[in-house]
């Protein structure tokens, strides 16, 4: 099934980790510099997967430290993959967002937090009213770093009982990520009032600080 985005949200409050949550991101073209040095800031990627690449795209848009989030396909073999094709079920795909970001601003783990916090790890192949393994649960990782990070929060919300089922996320690594095409970019910024949007991307944002602290009271133990 797929999708078919109330009004606008503005949400404001300070996070445990001392990063923010508020009204969408504007895509940067150009790196942000450090105050103290003026010397460009080395930004980091993480992809993920977790249902419609709509969804948590709007979630992770609002985030300080995140400087641009683009939706797209990873995790199949084609080697050109599209929304036909991926929506198909047969290429192996999973609608993905890749995030850059400013890791003195947000950290990996608060991106996992967010991931985990955003969608329903527990559930197969399946978020809300989108089912088939495209939408299916994912971290792609792009190096150890992360793929170690990934497991040790998955063992830790598994351990904590935070969720009724086991968490079935795959934790895989990234062998090329291709953008979805121009329609499907800032989706929610552009289609508040679509139906898909009002039905599930504003509910999932309302929603969205009471389940993050939640995770964040197991992962970072507070």
């Amino acid at each position: 099934m797929k999708r078919r985005c109330v009004g606008a949200i503005t949400i404001l409050f300070a996070l445990m980790g001392g990063w923010a949550w508020g009204q969408e991101t504007t895509p940067t073209k150009e790196a942000p510099k450090n105050a103290e040095t003026k010397q460009p800031v080395r930004l980091e990627k993480a992809t993920f997967g977790g249902g419609c690449f709509w969804c948590l795209e709007a979630v992770y848009e609002r985030f300080k430290g995140v400087k641009s989030v683009v939706s797209g396909y990873a995790g199949g073999t084609t080697r050109k993959p599209n929304y036909a094709t991926v929506s198909s079920g047969m290429t192996g795909h999973a609608e993905v967002v890749q995030i850059e970001y400013d890791p003195e601003a947000i950290s990996y783990q608060d991106l996992l937090d967010v991931f985990f916090a955003s969608h329903d790890p527990t559930t197969l192949n399946r978020q809300g009213p989108d089912e088939g393994t495209q939408y299916r649960s994912i971290i792609l990782y792009h190096d150890d770093r992360q793929r170690q990070l990934a497991v040790q929060t998955m063992q830790r919300l598994n351990s904590a009982g935070l969720y009724i089922g086991p968490i079935v996320t795959q934790v895989v690594p990234l062998n090329g990520f291709t953008a979805a095409e121009k329609h499907h970019q800032d989706y929610y910024r552009r289609n508040r009032n679509a139906p898909y949007c009002q039905m599930y991307i504003s509910p999932k944002l309302q929603e969205l600080q009471v389940k993050l602290q939640k995770v964040e009271k197991v992962t970072k133990g507070h």
